[in-house]
């Protein structure tokens, strides 16, 4: 382990900002431990379904706040964007050869999950396995790749969002919102905010790659109105607390994400630069920065292979012939959260073996990418802005 620490530590440039990659690491625990811990799979008359304790817990809505992390990922994905185009462009490639190198190593790791999950399914429709628990294991399991297409169409679109300020998103968002909870317009405009609810911490990221949001007032207010314009369209604009979906509510702030999820991800987005001086302190030990690079090495993996871990843990266990709290059973008192959280090892052992099947089609970065990898761990790393 030393050895490993001390070959990450020497492969990294001085000028490398390791923050940001803390940052990439913090939204993707935050994404694999929010599942975990608000989806269920309960076991009910021989069939599986989803279920989630702020459901019958709405006490535990703070969790999402702290969990729903995904704004910070797209501005993090917005500011290496643009740096990295700018790069690219220096060495003479063009928008289209960016992107699709891009692309190509965002999806390679999609074929692995998708060869899995089809063999999956085939077999369990031929064992006869209940309709009901195969169309819940296949939402869980395909439930990343949305996120993926909307990352794949921002990435495409940078040079636009490099232009953009993240008022003009922002604003599509306003009015897609007004469309829809006060005029009852057409349906389909809502679908507008799947990409402008994501696109206004992207063009943040942009931003920052330009080399705004610098001063700690930025920042501040960033984090303070965000954070206060959330609050008010929770209570008094009738959006819901949780910034996850919740089985049965009648509104989700992610289904398609609304004015709520655009202010609190610029209140988290805030609260991410306020962290980027104690995480470059952080990071400055070798140790909790070969943790990091880890992380961003198999981020792919760690996301598209985190919801097939928790079910498999849940199938196993199946295997004891009866419902296992905080595995089974519905999520509806506090033996089921401290259950849960008693599992959370175990769902994390399972990435593990997921990890090590799977991470080898995460391992060639793309040209000019981040840190690249071999077959004997990361030998090279580049200036974070070319990732």
């Amino acid at each position: 382990m030393r050895d490993f620490v001390r070959r990450v530590e020497r492969a990294t440039p001085a000028n490398r900002d390791r923050a940001v990659d803390g940052l990439r690491a913090l939204a993707i625990a935050g994404v694999v431990l929010g599942h975990w811990l608000v989806t269920a799979l309960v076991q009910d008359s021989g069939t599986l379904h989803s279920e989630s304790p702020l459901h019958y817990l709405p006490q535990l809505t703070p969790v999402s706040w702290v969990f729903q992390t995904l704004a910070v990922f797209f501005m993090v994905g917005g500011m290496v964007g643009v740096r990295s185009q700018a790069a690219a462009r220096a060495r003479g490639a063009g928008h289209w050869s960016w992107t699709g190198t891009r692309l190509r190593w965002l999806f390679r790791p999609v074929v692995a999950l998708l060869t899995v999950w089809t063999a999956a399914m085939a077999a369990m429709t031929a064992a006869g396995a209940d309709q009901r628990t195969l169309h819940t294991l296949g939402k869980l399991a395909l439930s990343p790749l949305w996120f993926l297409l909307v990352f794949a169409v921002l990435t495409a679109a940078t040079p636009l969002a490099a232009r953009l300020r993240p008022g003009w998103p922002l604003a599509v968002v306003l009015l897609v919102d007004l469309n829809r909870f006060v005029l009852h317009g057409p349906g389909w405009l809502n679908s507008l905010n799947v990409l402008a609810g994501w696109l206004v911490p992207y063009c943040l990221g942009a931003v920052w790659a330009r080399g705004g949001l610098r001063g700690r007032t930025v920042r501040w207010a960033l984090f303070l109105g965000g954070a206060a314009a959330t609050a008010v369209l929770v209570h008094w604009g009738g959006y819901p607390a949780a910034m996850v979906g919740v089985p049965g509510a009648p509104v989700s702030n992610l289904d398609p994400p609304n004015l709520a999820t655009a202010c609190f991800g610029l209140a988290q987005c805030g609260g991410a630069l306020l962290l980027l001086g104690p995480l470059r302190r952080l990071l400055a030990r070798p140790a909790a920065w070969a943790a990091v690079a880890v992380v961003n090495l198999s981020a792919m993996t760690v996301f598209l292979w985190h919801q097939t871990a928790m079910m498999a843990v849940t199938a196993t266990g199946l295997l004891a012939g009866r419902s296992l709290t905080g595995l089974h059973t519905a999520p509806d008192g506090a033996g089921w959260v401290l259950a849960r959280l008693a599992w959370l090892p175990v769902f994390a052992a399972a990435l593990l073996v997921c990890w090590a099947a799977f991470h080898g089609y995460e391992q060639r970065r793309p040209r000019g990418g981040g840190t690249v990898v071999r077959s004997g761990g990361p030998v090279a790393s580049r200036p974070v802005g070319r990732v």
